[in-house]
């Protein structure tokens, strides 16, 4: 009987190499080796990579399975397999080749097509693009030969690769043959931004307990993200030790550190992952499974310092000594701990990002909003809210990238776009 099982595993390249936790793909001729040495050779993208990647080549492993036998061709089984993401597999109610998948959205499609892309040119490192001399799509079961065949007529049809690079005139009608789905470009960022006048309102009414004692450390988190312009995870890798106070004006200076590679409190560590490791037997927030507690992600910000860090800029600047005050009430009261997180949850442990989330989600329903994302009112719009009050407030463009610590000028672009309602407004002013 077939199957393709996703398992967590731990992976080492060879004797005396450190091991990887990565997530497998299991069939019924074993593991997908191929694969997981395709994500040790990528193993410093972010665990969201990792685990999206592995999902796409799952899809195509049980696809194949399934599907083999119902096409004359390749093309027609990979232009099957398109079809399969973009459309679904149900018809009139019913499912002939019993995956039973929904229909993808375009956007989707082609990020899985990607991932599949990426690890069929591993193949082709690996093995070269000669054919395998047996077929195995039609006589064999062996999943790494499958793949390999994949990454041959990929190779030499570019059909996986046209929705990524412009084809040569000798190339379009093939790369034509098999394309992912056009993508729908809808502009609605803009209403992604939490609303400016509800926002104290939310940190002194809304984080508060159900004996009505304020929630310190969400509030503190809350100001990071709206005034401070911080990615909600970048908040759990924050260390107690990364904050200090100026003497002078009372502002919070506050530096956040790539987590693994940052600049160790401890002197006698270089790094934060061995300071983690031998103090603490933690690894980098970011470099759990997605499903674990501890996870916290790291879209890989530019870093302004030389031990590996960005630091804060709060706007107004006032908020930096709003913060230091709110501060020494979190430290006063913060449950005892032996993590060196910032933020701990009342047993002491590193505070998770899916209980924050609830968190506000809750705050947000106690002063009569609704949690959602298109009405600004979910944590990621308070970094919105920050990008577009900076464009609000004269800020030029390589300025705002350089408080909201984009590797791209352009990358923030996206915070300083009026709402529909905003440019309405200004219209009738113009009368």
């Amino acid at each position: 009987m077939s199957f393709v099982i996703k398992r967590g595993v731990n992976y080492k390249a060879g004797k005396g190499r450190p091991s990887f936790r990565f997530p497998a793909l299991l069939t019924e001729s074993g593991l997908l080796i191929s694969h997981l040495r395709f994500l040790h050779e990528n193993r410093y993208k972010s665990q969201s990579w990792l685990e999206r990647n592995t999902f796409a080549v799952e899809l195509l492993l049980k696809f194949l399975e399934r599907q083999v036998s119902s096409f004359s061709s390749a093309t027609e089984l990979l232009r099957g397999f398109v079809e399969a993401l973009q459309f679904g597999t149900i018809q009139d109610g019913k499912d002939n080749s019993g995956l039973f998948w929904s229909p993808r959205r375009n956007e989707d499609v082609n990020v899985l097509l990607r991932h599949i892309t990426d690890y069929c040119d591993y193949l082709d490192s690996i093995h070269g693009t000669n054919l395998p001399k047996l077929n195995p799509l039609r006589k064999s079961t062996y999943a790494e030969e499958r793949m390999q065949w994949c990454a041959y007529y990929r190779r030499h049809s570019r059909s996986f690769l046209n929705h990524l690079v412009k084809p040569s005139t000798q190339q379009l009608s093939l790369a034509r043959k098999i394309r992912g789905p056009e993508r729908h470009f809808v502009d609605v960022e803009a209403v992604y931004r939490f609303p400016e006048d509800r926002i104290e309102d939310l940190l002194l009414h809304g984080f508060v307990s159900a004996s009505g004692e304020p929630d310190y450390a969400s509030q503190l988190i809350v100001m990071l993200m709206h005034f401070g312009g911080l990615r909600m995870s970048e908040c759990f890798h924050i260390y107690t030790d990364d904050i200090s106070i100026d003497p002078k004006s009372g502002s919070a200076l506050i530096s956040v550190y790539h987590p693994s590679n940052g600049k160790s409190p401890d002197e006698r560590f270089s790094k934060r992952r061995e300071y983690l490791a031998h103090k603490y037997r933690l690894k980098p927030r970011n470099e759990y499974s997605r499903s674990h507690r501890l996870y916290a992600g790291w879209k890989g910000p530019l870093l302004t310092n030389i031990n590996l860090s960005f630091d804060v800029m709060f706007y107004p600047a006032s908020k930096a000594v709003e913060f230091t005050l709110l501060l020494q009430k979190y430290l006063s009261t913060r449950p005892v701990s032996e993590f060196p997180f910032l933020f701990v949850n009342s047993k002491g442990n590193p505070e998770s990002k899916k209980n924050f989330h609830q968190k506000h989600n809750r705050a947000v329903q106690r002063i009569g909003l609704e949690p959602c994302k298109s009405l600004g009112t979910t944590p990621h719009a308070h970094r919105h809210a920050y990008g577009y009050r900076l464009g609000q407030g004269g800020f030029s463009q390589l300025e705002i990238q350089k408080a909201m610590h984009h590797k791209s000028p352009d990358s923030c672009l996206v915070y300083l776009k009026p709402s529909d309602d905003e440019v309405r407004q200004q219209m009738r002013s113009a009368h």
